[in-house]
């Protein structure tokens, strides 16, 4: 006797399983085309920086011929040369210059940025939102309009030459970006959590660095890491207030090295010092990327 019911019951499992395997296949598709377009733009993204690799170890000749990023040959001649550089100083010297200000900017940006944002995000007190409006209000002016008027203070004080105007400034929150961005992660956090730790004993610098700050650590880290790559790679800041050569940092001996040759830059040196100069900033920006884009792609608490 034929069983309708299961003759029915494998024509549905057939289809279901034809309706699955055509979704599976679909899926598939849908991905590796995904994926084949971010491969191709990862690609011409990467490629300036495959094309600074390959060009540190070609000659003048062959990195003015060809756009193909594989050298002929692999010789660090140009690395060994374009660290010695063609004063009496290394690149190493340079290197640590550049530090004796990096990281005390990064530092003081952090700390002042937080304690203002907080200041901001936390308390009422006279003239709150004008001096909020006037701190916005500066993200419209003009860095240079301010170039002359730190200068003469600089000079006045008998500072120029040293690392101090650089780094100083930034104990006053003059980076209102930050201030700003971190004000808005302060006002998505409770004041619940405020109110629970001053009960539990906690003055208002307590509740800052130990309830709101590890609440908002990837903003934190977000404001320490643009700080860290935008002080890496200025060179107005060091040109205006640096006269000595050995106080000299590496944008600055970039620049230098192909003041002093006399027409006929050696390229590959060059080439090779900006990609050691580079690596710092690579390296801060893979070590801190899961906070950075967490820092960016969220404002506070989840949930």
């Amino acid at each position: 006797m034929i069983n309708f019911t299961e003759i029915e019951n494998k024509g549905l499992n057939l289809r279901k399983n034809k309706e699955y395997r055509k979704r599976e296949i679909k899926r598939i598709i849908n991905s590796a085309v995904r994926y084949t377009i971010l491969s191709i733009g990862a690609f011409i993204m990467l490629y300036p920086i495959l094309w600074l690799i390959g060009a540190s170890f070609k000659t003048n000749a062959e990195i003015f011929t060809s756009i193909s990023f594989i050298p002929p040959r692999i010789d660090f001649t140009p690395y060994i040369k374009g660290w010695i550089t063609g004063t009496q100083y290394t690149f190493a010297t340079y290197f640590a210059n550049t530090f004796k200000y990096v990281i005390p900017r990064v530092v003081f940006t952090v700390i002042s940025s937080t304690i203002t944002a907080y200041g901001f995000a936390r308390f009422n007190f006279p003239f709150k939102k004008l001096l909020f409006g006037i701190l916005i209000a500066t993200l419209f002016l003009p860095e240079v309009v301010t170039r002359i008027p730190l200068y003469l203070l600089w000079r006045q004080l008998h500072l120029l030459d040293t690392f101090v105007p650089l780094y100083a400034p930034m104990i006053f929150a003059n980076q209102a970006f930050f201030v700003f961005m971190l004000v808005q992660f302060f006002r998505t956090i409770p004041r619940e959590l405020d109110e629970a730790a001053i009960i539990d004993g906690c003055n208002s610098f307590q509740v800052l660095t130990k309830i709101l700050v590890p609440t908002i650590k990837p903003a934190v880290i977000t404001v320490a890491l643009f700080q860290f790559m935008w002080s890496m790679n200025d060179f107005i800041g060091p040109l205006i207030y640096i006269s000595s050569v050995e106080k000299y940092p590496v944008s600055i001996a970039l620049k230098m090295a192909i003041d002093t040759t006399e027409g006929y830059f050696e390229w590959n040196q060059i080439i090779a010092m900006s990609l050691i100069a580079l690596l710092p900033s690579i390296i801060v920006f893979f070590a801190a990327q899961k906070y950075f884009v967490e820092g960016i792609a969220t404002t506070g608490l989840k949930g």
